[in-house]
């Protein structure tokens, strides 16, 4: 935190008549501490930990760090900062079995974008109503690093930490976006509060209000909006089944061990079977499928779908499996609608593949770095949002990595669909955080599209989610499961399905016109304090 003090220099700006440099009070070990300390913050709020209020608490420790400063460059260095904070720990997953070389250069990629956030808040820290301003501002940098480089990498945003949150119902509203700005609005206002109470040393409740009231509008809106989360089955129910076969062991050499894979899921399901002939289980009307539960091409290999039948025939009902198969241009990651009596029916192909995992971009540059990166599939992305129709549920698919996305997510949803499945492979990420993060997704998802979801997981954490976010039944890691349960259908469309992207464009737009704006000022304030100056020069030349 800062004193301010009156400063000549034009290139600084200020919510005052005059323009003003901070003089820092907290020596530069300690705002950089400072700045790392709210990433961590931001990372402690993600899931598994229900701690998410410390979320917008980052915020405010990071946005009281930016308006002690009147230095874009400085606020870009505790952003970045407050980004390494955040993303190294949040992405450690990533090194879990290929070490540093793919974690720590992510991790440093996506603090870059919250170091551009923070030089952006600094340049516009001179315009009213600046925690509005710096809150739309992060939305641009959320929706930044979700299109780059390489298709994006959404993971972290602020509303997949708040699925525990006050501000999950605004999910129904303006789908991630909004949440994110609502925890960005109330941090950056309760900064504006403090700075103005602990520096400025102000009292006047004119200059109070509106930072108060940034910081507890989102809260109060996401009360508000809790009447918006529809959980009625408009369109019937449907018993589902998830199974979690489990695979022989974790990490990256899974899918050598892949007959055991498939193996582990036939059986699972033979015993669901089992128990439904006993009474012990309902009966399911879908069985649900991990992705990668079979990479042997069960439509090429006779022994794969030899095995498919058999498990599809002893339970009964369609089963959604997850294949590897192959198409003239490469392998597919596709899941497979496989009826007992007719055997593969329908497909879905994963659209939005994982970068360094199913792909890898500028292959032989990175293989001078890691001979890993020969481990990355030459997957072909699908191109359409399939709808599976089983009985009275329409089935619509975000496999794994497309979970993150919102477009992608949304596409599927409102393709006719009434139930939502997330099949997905975490065995290459073992013991990590990485299945809870994704599982975090899934409930924000399950709000944002009023379905309800239901996750599939090799080695967990499979799950059925219902239409507000909670988790209604949920498995361990590495260990076989089923999960059997009555959800509901709905084809209503929530207010967030309606508007689409519309939302977030609104506040990209909005937040790059402030920052235009902020600029524009500062370069006419640094060309009218030059002319000052040569004006004053000749006079004093002149006598």
């Amino acid at each position: 935190m800062v004193a301010p003090t009156v400063s000549s220099d034009p290139d600084v700006p200020s919510d005052t008549a005059e323009p003003r440099r901070p003089r820092p009070v907290l020596p530069l070990l300690g705002r950089c501490l400072a700045a790392g300390a709210a990433g961590v913050l931001l990372f402690l709020a993600v899931p598994p930990r229900p701690t998410w209020w410390l979320a917008p608490l980052g915020i405010a420790v990071l946005g009281l760090l930016l308006r002690a400063t009147g230095r874009a460059r400085a606020g870009f260095g505790y952003g970045m900062l407050a980004g390494l904070g955040y993303f190294v720990p949040l992405l450690a997953w990533t090194g879990e079995f290929v070490g540093p070389v793919a974690w720590l250069p992510l991790a440093a990629a996506e603090a870059v974008f919250v170091g551009l956030v923070g030089a952006a808040c600094v340049a516009t820290s001179g315009l009213p109503g600046w925690p509005l301003v710096a809150a739309l501002l992060w939305v641009c940098g959320e929706a930044l690093r979700s299109v780059v480089p390489f298709g994006g990498f959404p993971w972290g945003k602020l509303a997949f930490g708040q699925p525990d949150g006050l501000y999950l119902p605004l999910a129904a509203v303006g789908g991630a976006p909004l949440i994110g700005f609502a925890v960005a609005l109330t941090g950056f206002g309760a900064a504006q509060l403090l700075h103005r109470v602990l520096v400025e040393r102000e009292r006047r409740p004119r200059r109070l209000a509106g930072p108060a009231v940034a910081l507890v509008l989102p809260v109060a809106a996401g009360l508000a909006a809790i009447p918006l989360v529809g959980t009625a089955a408009d369109a019937g129910e449907i018993t589902v089944a998830a199974i979690q076969g489990n695979v022989p062991r974790a990490g990256l050499d899974f899918n050598a061990q892949r007959r055991a894979v498939l193996d582990n899921h036939v059986r699972r399901t033979e015993q669901l079977a089992d128990d439904v002939r006993a009474g012990r289980m309902p009966r399911p009307d879908l069985v649900i499928w991990p992705e990668n539960s079979s990479d042997i091409d069960p439509i090429r290999n006779s022994d794969a779908r030899s095995v498919i039948d058999r498990a599809a025939r002893a339970v009964g009902v369609p089963i959604v499996v997850g294949g590897v198969m192959q198409g003239p241009d490469g392998p597919t990651n596709t899941m497979i609608l496989w009826d007992p009596d007719r055997g593969p029916v329908e497909f879905y192909t994963k659209r939005q593949l994982q970068p360094f995992g199913e792909t890898m971009p500028y292959r032989a540059f990175f293989r001078l770095f890691s001979k890993d990166v020969d481990r990355a599939g030459r997957f072909v992305p699908g191109t359409d949002p399939t709808v599976f129709g089983v009985g009275p549920a329409r089935v619509a698919m975000a496999t794994c990595y497309e979970v993150a996305f919102d477009g992608v997510v949304r596409e599927s949803v409102l393709n006719g669909s009434n139930l939502l499945v997330v099949p997905t492979n975490n065995a290459t990420f073992g013991y990590t955080e990485m299945t809870y993060q994704q599982l975090a997704m899934d409930r924000v998802r399950a709000v944002e599209h009023g379905r309800a979801v239901v996750v599939a997981a090799t080695s967990g954490v499979s799950a059925i989610v219902p239409p507000d976010g909670s988790i209604s039944q949920r498995t361990g890691l590495f260990t076989p499961a089923a999960l059997v349960e009555r959800v509901p259908l709905r084809s209503a469309t929530t207010i967030s399905d309606r508007l689409g992207a519309l939302p977030e464009w609104v506040m990209v737009f909005a937040g790059l016109a402030a920052l235009t704006t902020a600029l524009a000022v500062r370069r006419r304030r640094r060309t009218s304090t030059v002319g000052d100056r040569r004006a004053r020069a000749d006079e004093e030349e002149h006598g």
